[in-house]
Formats: structure tokens, C-alpha cells, sequence
């Protein structure tokens, strides 16, 4: 059974967004809810009143009002919201233009770096101005190779206030994983940096741009920003111009391009390890939209908070935490080795800083733990409220980690969506209790359900996750798909009408959410699906091992599970403790779980993005071609599990 990790106080619960929100829809609504159940039922039911609540709520700004909230809430995908309304992304995010700190940047070169909101418009602002003389307009695409730094988001920010179309990858990707993304949308201007630093070592990027350039005519300017070098070489690049030359002389007024609700604002990416990247067109009202209501009303973000999340450019996170913006708190950016120079490393910067929510991925919070860090014993963590985690599956122990070792008054937040909707399907209640291994919630106005394979909704059983309606920020379209049907067969094949995450969950009793990992790594031994999480789980208790990843191989005519483990340096897998890892699986999880072979590799591949790439070794063990490689952050880890001469019998 789950347990009871946290509750919050009623005093703490009256004075969340969340709850100030409710009482709104009490007032307005003549409801009598008191409870998030109630709240969320009524959001999934009344799409239309939702909606435009939240639009008031957020006091989102539009030059022109909305006619209509949603044309056809029965109709997924193709339904269009705020129709006749008219606004600009940036413009909701740059609102506040005071002395109050908008970024603090904090690079593992020991830089610390701060913008007040008004400098932060001012920067935006000049670098607008160039942007528009050089001839951007509404729908052009602007792209950066760049570290999370400011001139990232101030980038972002320039180029989405002329209604251009921003796509960003971190600067930790191969050349041909950039090519395989801004390749197929065809940039005009690219923002980079010189270079970064990781694990304490300059990390020089000039030579990998001038490789990009080459194959991508569409760049018709390079603009560098200097990172590692305060005066870096660029006449190795054609067109290249260094950032502080590129910006107007002075800061002006912003002319934000008015645009439709659905004018495109990004294009994200899917993790491109079976092919070609998916290139997912979302809109700029839908975006905003929906993460607003994530931050205000999930993550209780207010104006006085200052937010840190653990991520690069090339991740959905930089997105979701840039729009924090647009709620007056002050944004932490960290680029660099979470482990530099220390394993406690973030936990000193989040003192030092006074960060109130925190948040990183379930796989730093399983290194930490297995590390020995205890950052409640050795810092002071009292400001922080709440700490997020997603990226992957948060294990029950690791849930009481954070409890026992970080705080114990605080919200622990597992969440998970994904880039496909820049935000979340299932994430965190500030007005509710957290119980281990458990989502607080599916999201507010998401109609979240887990299927069986007749496409019937299950409570307490593991099922496909799918949502019923739509939501503000699905994709408009996919990149050259003119006839949507990328789009449809990425979501909506397996119950039309409906989409398909390919995620594995639970939907509990009192509707949390429990996460099993991908729905297409999930393991049928003997035609029962049964998730990789809980094999995860055990592994990760056993310090004996250092990694692992767990996989289906098919076998006579059945499936069986294949476990490959990671030793630590100088360790051998023994026969001992191979059976002490069937022991445990058998015990904790079921006999269903116990894998039939266990190998010891030298490695196990992971995306740029830090998570495990399941499909891939599944596909490599049946022989079967890996065909974007550039897309893992270790691609020659998949050598190793070829022709595996144990898997042969």
C-alpha cells in the first residue's frame, strides 16, 4: 500500500492559487466545492467554463477578446480555441517590467549572472529590433544551439514578439542530431553560444556550428554569444556576428506582433531514436494557456517564489520554466554538471538562493540518493515548498528519500506529459497529500483515463493513458505533414478520437497516478503486460548494481524478460547475485517480473534528454536497425548488445 508522505496544513491549503481559484469558481459558478476531486470533475465536464475562468484568472493579456472558448469540445484533434482573440506570447511573459530579479544564472564555471524584469525587456527589446530588421516576420523560424543561459530565453522572447516560430537544442547534440531537427524546418537565424562547460572541462562548440552551417543553406545569420571566451573567433563561421554587435544600441518599446490564439510559437521534438525526429507545431495561446495554469495553479507559483528546474534548451522544461516569466517569479538557470564539482552541488546553489520550488529528474534524485548525499543534514532547505521531478517514473523509495533526507514539510510533485503538449497529463495538487510512488492528480480540465485493451476505463489496474478531450496546447500540425497523417498515427490510431499517450499507468482509487513506463517498452511475459518501473525499483535498491536497463525479448512464441545491469568500477556480476536479483524481483514484484537471462555491459545507452532508450536495445537484440543514433547521448553503447551469445539460448 502507499503510503502517506505529506498533507498540507489548512492554513497552507486556503493560501495556495489553487484554492483562491476554487473559491473563483464557487462564486461564479454557484458551486460549493472544497476539495480538488470535485474541482477537477467539474473542469473535465465544463471545458468551455474552465477555460475561460482560467483566461481571467491569469489575466492574460489580448489585444482583441475571444469570440468563443472552443468551436467543438467533442472533436479531437482539430478543435480550435479563442477563436477572434488576438495576442503575443512574449508580450504576457515580459508584463512585468520592475527592479525585481526576472533571471538568476548560474553556470558550473562559477558565473552567476542577474537580470531585473526591466532589463530583461530592455535586452529582449534590442535584440527585437535587430531581429526585425534583418527581416524576420510572423511564421519565420529562429533556432538556438545554446547553453541555458539568459541570452537563450531573451532570444526566445525577441523572436517570439515578431511572431516567429522558436525551436531550440542544447548544445550537448551531435551534428547530425541538430541537423535532424532544424534541418527538416529550415531556420533563417541561428543563436549560439562559443561553447560550455561540463564536469569542469570547456567544452568548445565552433567547430560542431561550422559542420552544422554547412549542411543547413537556410541560416542566413549566426549570431554567437560569448560564454567560454570573452572574445571568441568567429570567422570561422560565414555570416556570424557576435551578440552584443547584433543588438540594437538601445533599448526601446516592443512592438509585439498581434496574432491569432493558434499562430505556431514552437516546434518541439520527439526523442528520434526509431527515425527522424517528429517536429510538433504548438500554438502560442495554446502554450501559454496551458502552462500557465501548471504553474499558477499545480505548482502554486506566485510572484515571490523563485523557481529552479534542471534542464537544457533541448528539453520541454526550458519552455514550461521560461513561462514563469509571465507570474513575476524569479527564474534560476543552471547550465553545467549537476554533479560539479560535488554531488551536492544544486543543493548549495538552492540555498544560496533561496529557491522555492525545485526541480530536476527522477534519475538525478536516484543518483543522489544512491551517492549518500543528504542535503536536509547539510544545507538549509528552508525556503523551498515544493520540489517536481519528472523525465521517468519516481520509485516509492525514492519518493521517502526526499521526505526523510531533503524536508519533510514540503510538496513533492512527480509529474509527467511530455513535449508532444509542452506540459502534463498528470502532475501535482498543492491542496492535496502526497502518498509514495504516486501522481498527486491528473491535470486540471484533462480528461486523463487509463484503458484496457477493449478501450474501457480501469481504476486500480494497469492501462494505456489516454485523454478523451481536448486541451489547448496538442500540436496544430506536425512539420511537413500536409495531410495530418503523421500526426494522427503518432496519437490517434489505437482509439480514434482519442489520444494515446504510450505511457503505462495506474489511475488509483482516490485518483492519483501511478507511472510504468513507456507502453511500448512494456514486457508481455506469458500475453501479461507488466511495466518496467517496478523492475526499476527493486534495482535501484541494491548497491551492488550501478545501472540498468530491462527489456522483452521474444522467445518461442512467448516473451521473456532480459535484465542488463551496469557494475560499478572493478565489479563483477556473480552468480550470488544474480540470484539475490531474482530473489528480490520475485518477492517485491512477482514471479511474472523475474528476468530469464541477466548480462552484465559496459553501458547503458540514454537520450540527450537522460532517459533510458528501452526500444532501442529492444531492437538491437532482434537484429533490428537503430536508425537515429544521434539522438542518444552514447550511441556506441548499443554495440554491446549485439549478438549477445547468452541470448542465444
Amino acid at each position: 500500500m502507499a503510503k502517506c508522505l505529506w498533507t498540507p496544513s489548512e492554513e497552507r491549503v486556503q493560501q495556495t492559487n489553487m484554492y483562491r481559484f476554487m473559491q473563483v469558481v464557487n462564486d461564479k459558478f454557484k458551486k460549493k466545492f472544497n476539495g480538488y476531486d470535485a474541482l477537477h470533475e467539474w473542469s473535465t465536464d465544463n471545458l468551455e467554463d474552465f477555460w475561460a475562468t482560467m483566461w481571467d484568472f491569469a489575466e492574460i493579456k489580448a489585444s482583441k477578446p475571444y469570440d468563443k472558448v472552443i468551436d467543438d469540445p467533442t472533436k479531437m484533434p482539430g478543435a480550435k480555441w479563442f477563436e477572434g482573440s488576438t495576442l503575443n506570447f512574449a508580450e504576457n511573459l515580459l508584463r512585468y517590467r520592475d527592479d525585481k530579479t526576472a533571471l538568476i544564472f548560474r553556470g558550473e564555471d562559477k558565473v552567476r549572472r542577474t537580470l531585473t524584469y526591466k532589463e530583461l525587456y530592455d535586452e529582449t527589446s534590442r535584440v527585437a529590433a535587430s531581429l526585425k530588421a534583418a527581416g524576420i516576420k510572423p511564421g519565420d523560424r529562429v533556432v538556438g544551439f545554446v547553453p541555458n543561459m539568459p541570452e537563450s530565453i531573451i532570444a526566445m522572447l525577441a523572436a517570439t514578439s515578431l511572431g516567429a516560430v522558436w525551436s531550440s537544442c542544447s548544445p550537448d547534440f551531435g551534428i547530425k542530431g541538430v541537423l535532424d531537427r532544424f534541418g527538416q524546418t529550415k531556420p533563417r537565424i541561428l543563436f549560439t553560444a562559443d561553447g560550455y562547460f561540463f564536469k569542469g572541462k570547456v567544452m568548445d562548440s565552433m567547430e560542431k556550428i561550422a559542420g552544422i552551417i554547412q549542411e543547413l543553406p537556410s541560416i542566413e545569420k549566426i549570431v554567437v554569444i560569448p560564454y567560454v571566451s570573452e572574445t571568441p573567433d568567429i570567422s570561422v563561421l560565414p555570416n556570424a556576428v557576435l551578440m552584443d554587435d547584433f543588438k540594437a544600441d538601445a533599448p526601446q518599446e516592443i512592438e509585439f506582433e498581434q496574432l491569432p490564439f493558434d499562430h505556431p510559437l514552437y516546434i518541439m521534438y520527439s526523442s528520434g531514436t526509431t527515425g527522424l525526429p517528429k517536429c510538433m507545431v504548438q500554438s502560442a495561446g495554446g502554450v501559454l494557456m496551458h502552462q500557465i495554469k501548471e504553474l499558477m495553479l499545480h505548482t502554486d507559483l506566485k510572484k515571490e517564489d523563485t523557481i529552479f528546474y534542471f534542464t537544457t534548451c533541448g528539453w520541454m522544461m526550458w519552455n514550461w520554466l521560461t513561462t514563469s516569466l509571465a507570474t513575476g517569479a524569479t527564474l534560476v538557470l543552471f547550465d553545467g554538471n549537476p554533479f560539479h564539482p560535488g554531488p551536492d552541488a544544486l543543493w548549495h546553489m538552492a540555498e544560496e538562493e533561496k529557491i522555492t520550488v525545485f526541480g530536476t529528474s527522477a534519475g538525478y534524485i536516484a543518483a543522489l540518493k544512491a551517492a549518500g548525499v543528504k542535503p536536509g543534514s547539510n544545507f538549509n532547505l528552508s525556503s523551498i515548498k515544493a520540489l517536481l521531478s519528472t523525465g521517468s517514473p519516481l520509485s516509492r523509495e525514492d519518493f521517502e528519500f526526499i521526505y526523510d533526507e531533503v524536508k519533510s514539510d514540503l510538496q513533492l510533485a512527480s509529474i509527467s506529459g511530455g513535449s508532444d503538449l509542452n506540459g502534463c497529463f498528470a502532475l501535482g495538487n498543492p491542496m492535496g497529500p502526497v502518498y509514495s510512488g504516486e501522481l498527486q492528480c491528473r491535470g486540471l480540465a484533462m480528461k486523463v483515463f487509463a484503458y484496457d485493451d477493449d478501450g474501457k476505463p480501469i481504476v486500480g489496474e494497469q492501462g494505456e493513458l489516454v485523454c478523451t478531450a481536448p486541451f489547448p496546447s496538442m500540436p496544430i500540425y506536425f512539420w511537413n505533414d500536409d495531410d495530418g497523417s503523421r500526426y494522427h498515427s503518432a496519437y490517434f490510431e489505437t482509439y480514434p478520437g482519442i489520444w494515446a499517450h504510450g505511457d503505462f499507468v495506474e489511475v488509483t482509487e482516490r485518483g492519483g497516478v501511478i507511472m510504468y513506463g513507456r507502453s511500448d517498452a512494456t514486457l508481455n511475459p506469458g500475453g501479461v503486460r507488466i511495466g518496467t518501473a517496478e523492475i526499476y525499483r527493486r534495482l535501484e535498491q541494491m548497491e551492488e548494481l550501478q545501472d540498468s536497463v530491462v527489456v522483452g525479448q521474444k522467445w518461442n512464441n512467448d516473451v521473456r524478460v532480459i535484465l542488463f545491469v551496469t557494475m560499478p568500477e572493478g565489479q563483477t556480476l556473480t552468480n550470488e547475485l544474480m540470484g539475490k536479483i531474482k530473489k528480490d524481483i520475485r518477492q517485491n514484484a512477482s514471479p511474472r517480473h523475474v528476468p530469464a537471462k541477466i548480462v552484465q555491459v559496459p553501458d547503458i545507452p540514454y537520450t540527450l534528454n537522460m532517459k533510458k532508450v528501452e526500444l532501442a536495445v529492444k531492437k538491437v537484440i532482434h537484429g533490428q536497425a537503430v536508425k537515429n543514433k544521434d539522438s542518444l547521448k552514447n550511441p556506441e553503447s548499443l554495440d554491446f548488445f549485439e549478438n549477445i551469445k547468452e541470448l542465444q539460448n
